[in-house]
């Protein structure tokens, strides 16, 4: 009966989205004010539709209902509770409806919170939200139900893929689907001020923190993923330009530059086109991302399905909003009035910078990521576009990126002083020179990973000058500089952590990759084997049994100059349901480094393979990306960034003068 619930709750949904698609634009065109508020109420009763269908799938799992084709192909009795909980979305079915229910949840808010918008207009965002809606609830409906039954019902399931039976699953694609799908209602905005022909400075201030919130979770969610593929796949790796990453990296970088074109169009009513033309160009790169997981053009840990018929669907649905919206955007584009005029020196002249290095980055990973499913898909030729090309193409474009970074928060809008601001960073640049003069004394040569460091530590130190100069350190008295720091608005405060995290991330990155070692070797126990000072004892393996899985885990004894440090315990675990084996990874930690040991295959002899790294600083990748989120939840609490609380006018009382 659950199943049949959840499945007649999305049909609900769906009546109630077509609904809330079609009378609010009429009411908005007729300007009739019952009618445009069909569109908050039908919002929330969308997302409560979904909600309750969503709830019924993850009731389906937790009772191991296997009359369900999708708990019978991705759950088994045995698994632990919270991997039945993640199956829900470790297929391609439930993820979709984590999809809708995501897509209707940002609905809702907009619907409960967007109470200082004009009636008309959010009764138009909201009918676009819903017509995104209408499209995915017919392909899950017609292609993806998740609810449907099997008879007679199987005794037990076939288990859920081994790779993502880990804790990683039960946080990294909820995260990164509020960041996919988070964009949809950037895109709604645009669509709507497309439509009512309102694009001003109010409509960014409207838009800027739900481009915000979608931003930090996308860049929280492409973290998570990063270091779940580090830890489990066994390779060692953070990153490697898979296309299903690409397809994440795509809208991130897209909608970086939409917050920066967010801000000119808030303060000078200026880079409207910019602002509309990548509010479009984010979601659409969301639904690319969507269309490379599901519709079976690629095979990666991450892709789901492989049935053609969902291809296709999604591809009608990219060709429905990606053309539409780029044709609406063609005929109403010039008619948008300039805005304010600035020097190409200014902070408006930076960011433009700024979005023309992210969005050419961003099509460089597009060409790289579907040049080669294209000229398959015209020849039949199939070629690969790896690392190398990714590295050549993309570093050039954001190096000059990150040297842009640190000057941006200090030039004056309009027109700035230049030298003026190069003279303010000067203690940015002597952090820098430091930093290279002390990476060659300890690395020696190459000298390439070296600056690459001074530009980390440049862009870090240009984030807290950036603090510095706007409380007056060592100008004022030091009560005035803590009223100046309690004063400074949140998103001062946001930003500064955003570009500081982003230099973290880039000393992560440089130290991981430059200064790392590895060794592949073949261990008996009592072998011994040493890395960068530190010793490996194989102290031999023991089984282990877990609810649905057979561990057989080697224990290592890790020394340092002869001290023992602790003890590592990878392992080969072995599913028994579906008859297949992952490597589960072991890790420790030092400062910021990590060793960390994986295992191979078995020899008949009792040997086993052993992968042993040595990561310099691996852990700032993600420690940076965590500093980044919280810059952008900074910027989010600033009352002037919150939808619907405008800053409340000071009273008179309180603006006279302390006595």
């Amino acid at each position: 009966m659950i199943p049949e619930i959840g499945h007649f709750a999305l049909v609900l949904a769906l009546l109630v989205g077509i609904a809330q698609a079609s009378v609010p634009l009429i009411g908005a065109r007729r300007n009739d004010p019952r009618l445009m508020g069909v569109a908050e109420s039908t919002a929330l009763a969308q997302f409560g539709f979904v909600a309750a269908a969503f709830a019924a799938l993850t009731a389906c799992y937790v009772r191991s209902d296997f009359s369900v084709l999708t708990v019978f192909e991705n759950s088994h009795s045995a698994m632990p509770l919270i991997y039945k909980f993640t199956s829900v979305w470790g297929n391609h079915e439930g993820s979709m409806l984590l999809w809708v229910l995501i897509l209707t949840l940002f609905g809702a808010l907009v619907a409960a919170f967007g109470r200082n918008m004009p009636e008309s207009f959010k009764a138009t965002v909201l009918a676009v939200q819903a017509w995104i809606a209408v499209a995915f609830y017919l392909f899950i409906l017609l292609t993806s139900n998740p609810f449907l039954r099997l008879a007679p019902a199987p005794f037990e399931g076939r288990d859920l893929n081994p790779i993502l039976q880990d804790l990683g699953l039960a946080v990294h694609p909820p995260m990164l689907y509020l960041g996919y799908v988070g964009l949809s209602i950037t895109f709604s905005f645009a669509m709507a001020a497309l439509i009512e022909g309102r694009i001003n400075a109010a409509w960014a201030r409207w838009v800027r923190p739900w481009t915000l919130a979608a931003w930090m979770c996308l860049t929280l969610g492409i973290a998570m993923g990063s270091y779940w593929a580090y830890y489990t796949l066994g390779w060692g790796g953070w990153w490697f330009w898979d296309p299903v990453e690409n397809a994440s990296l795509m809208p991130w970088l897209a909608a970086t530059a939409l917050l920066h074109s967010l801000v000119v169009m808030e303060k000078r009513e200026a880079l409207k086109v910019w602002s509309i033309l990548l509010a479009i160009l984010a979601f659409s790169l969301s639904l690319i991302g969507t269309f490379l997981v599901r519709s079976g053009v690629l095979t990666s840990v991450h892709a789901f399905a492989s049935d053609p018929m969902r291809g296709v669907f999604i591809l009608a649905i990219l060709v429905l909003f990606i053309g539409g919206a780029l044709a609406l955007f063609a005929w109403r584009a010039p008619l948008l009035k300039q805005g304010g005029l600035f020097a190409p020196v200014s902070r408006e002249g930076a960011l433009v910078l700024n979005n023309l290095l992210l969005t050419t980055a961003c099509a460089t990973v597009f060409v790289g990521t579907l040049y080669p499913l294209a000229l398959e898909a015209l020849t039949g030729d199939k070629i690969s576009v790896g690392a190398p090309f990714f590295n050549l193409t993309f570093a050039p474009l954001f190096i000059p990126l990150l040297v842009a970074v640190p000057f941006g928060p200090l030039l004056a809008w309009k027109r700035a002083d230049l030298p003026g601001v190069t003279q303010r960073l000067l203690g940015a640049f002597v952090v820098a020179l430091l930093g290279i003069a002390a990476t060659l004394a300890i690395e020696g040569h190459p000298v390439l990973p070296a600056l690459v460091v001074g530009l980390a530590l440049f862009v870090m130190a240009g984030a807290l000058i950036d603090i510095a100069e706007r409380i007056g350190t060592f100008r004022v008295p030091l009560a005035t500089m803590a009223a100046r720091a309690r004063g400074l608005p949140r998103s001062n405060w946001g930003t500064a952590l955003a570009h500081f995290g982003l230099g973290v991330v880039l000393l992560g990155i440089v130290g991981e990759t430059q200064w790392g070692a590895e060794r592949i070797v073949s261990m008996k126990p009592s072998d011994r084997v040493t890395l960068r000072h530190y010793d490996f004892s194989f102290d031999g393996t023991v089984p282990r049994s877990g609810s649905n899985y057979r561990d057989l885990v080697s224990r290592f004894t890790v020394r340092r100059d002869g001290e023992v440090l602790g003890t590592m315990q990878p392992a080969k675990r072995t599913f028994l349901s579906r008859n297949s084996s992952t490597s589960q990874a072991a890790l420790m930690a030092r400062g910021f480094s990590q060793l960390y040991v994986s295992l191979g295959d078995v020899s008949p002899d009792g040997s086993i393979v052993v992968r042993i790294y040595h990561k310099p600083m691996v852990l700032m990748i993600w420690l940076g990306a965590v500093i980044m989120f919280a810059g952008g939840a900074f910027s989010l609490s600033d009352r002037r960034l919150r939808v619907g609380a405008p800053r409340p006018a000071r009273s008179a009382a309180a603006m006279q003068p302390a006595e």
